[in-house]
């Protein structure tokens, strides 16, 4: 086999499959579904899952397709944020890599934005939390 991706493309596409894990575990934590469970429903094991959330082994469309079905959401919420060269925090972890699901805020506005049941009002919500998180940026 040729190999024909340059090391900064081979990086890129890692980089792309750690931050589509880290999207399927921030989801499937927030729904709270255990790594054993969501494997059970993907016919594919916890470890599986694993490799899937860090990033290891790569998530195919069809894969990514049942995961969305299965955690409730759009299948392009795994990918929506990404850019081909993420930044970097001060440590040299890449920035999008940060775990929101673990801060206790994070976790309650996901769970009481789910509440809300007009979609218009949801639209304003994310309107009005974006405009917030734009007036922070350094």
């Amino acid at each position: 086999m040729i190999d024909y991706l340059t090391s900064k493309e081979k990086a890129i596409h890692n980089n792309l499959d750690a931050y589509i894990g880290n999207r399927v575990k921030n989801r499937r934590t927030l729904l709270g579904i255990s790594q054993e469970r969501l494997g059970s429903y993907l016919g594919v094991s916890f470890q599986q899952i694993q490799k899937y959330e860090k990033g290891i082994n790569r998530i195919s469309a069809s894969s990514l397709y049942n995961i969305s079905n299965v955690l409730s959401i759009d299948w392009s919420y795994f990918v929506e944020g990404y850019t081909s060269a993420p930044t970097l925090n001060e440590d040299g972890s890449l920035a999008y890599e940060v775990d929101h699901i673990k801060k206790g805020d994070a976790a309650d506005l996901l769970n009481f934005y789910g509440k809300i049941s007009d979609p218009q009002l949801r639209r304003r919500v994310i309107d009005i939390v974006k405009a917030i998180a734009d007036t922070q940026r350094p």
